[in-house]
């Protein structure tokens, strides 16, 4: 079905099946991420807390520059410094000053944080088994990744411009 828009340009709409796709696409996203969220509650953590968890583990010296932290979580500076604060508070993170950049900072996993780090990771990855990669078959989880890796590598290209 095409419509004419106000410049007069039209819309390609979605067919039956791209329509399909891209509903079961949301559906499962929003059921997948709020399963995960309520598998970190018993730990006192959210989807966001875990996320910078693992990117601070990850990282070189279980520290990140406040900046990268906030690309690499798609977070704002100001919702990011929020967040930081809320898990300083409970101990998970500190901020450090950069020497490098006086107006810097460095998000850093305490050792409280990395601890609740290696607890929370392997309950965590038994999550995303059971809600996610085994009811999959290792063919079609296959043909998934290439599915999405186009539109990842695309929407990625899209953040840097």
């Amino acid at each position: 079905m095409e419509t004419e828009t106000k410049d007069d340009a039209t819309t390609d709409w979605l067919n039956a099946d791209e329509q399909r796709a891209w509903r079961l696409h949301l559906d499962v996203s929003r059921l997948l991420m709020y399963q995960m969220e309520r598998d970190l509650q018993p730990f006192g953590l959210t989807n966001n807390d875990y996320e910078i968890l693992v990117n601070l583990s990850e990282a070189e010296d279980r520290r990140l520059r406040m900046s990268d932290l906030a690309k690499s979580t798609l977070q704002s500076k100001s919702r990011l410094s929020h967040q930081i604060t809320r898990m300083e508070a409970v101990g998970l993170v500190r901020r450090e000053n950069c020497e490098s950049d006086r107006r810097g900072l460095y998000a850093v996993l305490t050792e409280q944080g990395w601890d609740v780090m290696r607890e929370v990771a392997p309950r965590h990855v038994a999550s995303v088994r059971a809600h996610f990669i085994d009811l999959i078959s290792p063919e079609d989880l296959a043909a998934y990744h290439r599915a999405l890796e186009p539109v990842a590598a695309h929407l990625r290209a899209g953040r840097s411009r």
